[in-house]
């Protein structure tokens, strides 16, 4: 199956962070709201605006809309965020892999249910990323490869319950075949041996979370 990638990119205050160059430049491009402005700010070519534009600046809509985004509106009152709303149409445009684009800082309960969001399970069949301020995460699955640096940080944080069969290889402080309860704090604060790092895990999901920059190219 060809890979869809497809950029959600949220809102926040660091508009002008700039867009790891992983990113592939192909992707499409789904603004949540206020993501709209961020996106502009960073010059991404938006396909798809979604939210009830309460954030959204008039200025940043317009110019998206007149470069030929489609823009879908939503009440005020609904019971998703826009976030939710946004990867919800990631999901029905077919993408196989989506990478969050976001701010590390705001409200936190935005920051907190995004972070949940992230690992609910419609999302199963999708490779979920994010770009969170200068944070990365990745939702892992089964099992995950994931690029770093030498010494740089990365949690394990059981979501949605324990996970089981937790299994590392590149990871300093190595894991085999345990489990990592919900709550717990034991997988908070490992680091990459090398380059590279593989994590898997036989039952449950994990967020992997890079709390570091990422001004160099990683995945």
């Amino acid at each position: 199956m060809r890979e869809r990638i497809v950029i959600v990119v949220s809102g926040g205050d660091s508009a002008a962070l700039p867009l790891p160059r992983t990113l592939p430049p192909a992707a499409a491009v789904i603004a949540a709201d206020g993501g709209v402005d961020r996106a502009v700010a960073l010059g991404l070519h938006v396909d798809l605006a979604v939210g009830d534009f309460d954030s959204a600046t008039a200025a940043g809509l317009a110019a998206v809309e007149a470069a030929g985004a489609r823009i879908e509106r939503h009440p005020v009152e609904k019971d998703a965020t826009d976030l939710e709303l946004a990867l919800d149409a990631a999901l029905a445009s077919g993408a196989t892999r989506v990478v969050v684009v976001g701010d590390g800082g705001g409200r936190l309960d935005h920051l907190a249910a995004g972070m949940l969001l992230l690992g609910h399970e419609r999302y199963a069949g999708v490779e979920i990323d994010a770009v969170l301020g200068t944070a990365l995460v990745h939702v892992v699955r089964d099992a995950r490869t994931i690029s770093g640096e030498r010494g740089e940080i990365v949690s394990l944080l059981p979501l949605g319950g324990a996970a089981e069969g937790v299994s590392t290889d590149g990871l300093t402080y190595g894991l085999a075949d345990e489990t990592l309860a919900a709550g717990t704090s034991r997988g908070v604060s490992n680091t990459f041996a090398g380059d590279e790092a593989r994590i898997s895990v036989e039952h449950g999901l994990l967020l992997a979370v890079r709390p570091g920059t990422h001004e160099e190219d990683r995945s």
